[in-house]
């Protein structure tokens, strides 16, 4: 029998939409708390109403993950607001596509600064947190990207790849303390990410949306907590 998550605490970041936003109502509808972090204040706004209307505590907080010193404070803000965290959802991250030569070795860099270091800050700032309860449960976002490299992605794979590295060395570490750390790669989801200005070509049943990652994530975090799965990939059915 697994167990209930209703009344844990959960900090997303990337939770003003897409894979962040549709995991913080999933988890909302099962009795947990959420601490939302993202960029973009409006949309933090409405997904921490949309959050609260399913009866749980809510607190948000506009964060730059890149940036070491506004994650610590962002933290410590969550912490204060709601208690520490028992889930850690790393979902934000930036993609980058085009050729190895033609892409700004600024873009570059920046790429591994959000998905990798993003990472690492946020894990750093809450893993106290969870080793104080010793328990916990650290989901990272990765991709089939973090797999399998494909033409025209070496930034985006290269900081994936570090990504499932990091996590699987993470997750040997703290193993100790019962905190499950795992990370999900996706190919293509509905989100902005592959969309962009362009929301008519998501077609909903071709492509994974966010609301089946959020519903999968859920599922996981109520195993048991003596077991848990280390890596998964998710694929759309038949996008084709």
């Amino acid at each position: 029998m697994g167990q209930d998550i209703k009344g844990k605490i959960a900090y997303i970041t990337g939770a003003g939409s897409g894979i962040g936003r549709a995991t913080a109502l999933e988890l909302a509808r099962e009795g947990v708390h959420v601490g939302l972090l993202a960029r973009t204040e409006s949309k933090l706004k409405t997904v921490k109403e949309e959050v609260e209307a399913q009866g749980v505590k809510a607190s948000y907080v506009v964060c730059d993950i890149a940036d070491m010193a506004n994650v610590n404070n962002a933290i410590d803000y969550l912490k204060r607001e709601l208690g520490n965290a028992d889930i850690l959802l790393n979902n934000a991250g930036i993609g980058l596509h085009g050729d190895f030569l033609e892409i700004d070795p600024d873009d570059w860099k920046h790429t591994l600064e959000v998905n990798v270091f993003g990472t690492y800050h946020v894990t750093r700032a809450v893993l106290p947190q969870m080793i104080e309860k010793n328990q916990g449960d650290i989901m990272n976002i990765s991709s089939s990207n973090g797999l399998k490299g494909t033409a025209g992605s070496t930034s985006y794979s290269a900081s994936k790849f570090a990504v499932q590295g990091m996590t699987e060395a993470l997750m040997q570490e703290v193993r100790p303390h019962n905190i499950r750390v795992s990370t999900l790669n996706p190919s293509m989801v509905g989100t902005e990410m592959i969309f962009g200005d362009n929301p008519d070509k998501n077609d909903k049943e071709k492509y994974m949306q966010p609301e089946d990652l959020a519903e999968y994530m859920v599922s996981q975090l109520k195993l048991h907590p003596r077991i848990f799965i280390k890596q998964s990939l998710q694929w759309a059915t038949n996008p084709f």
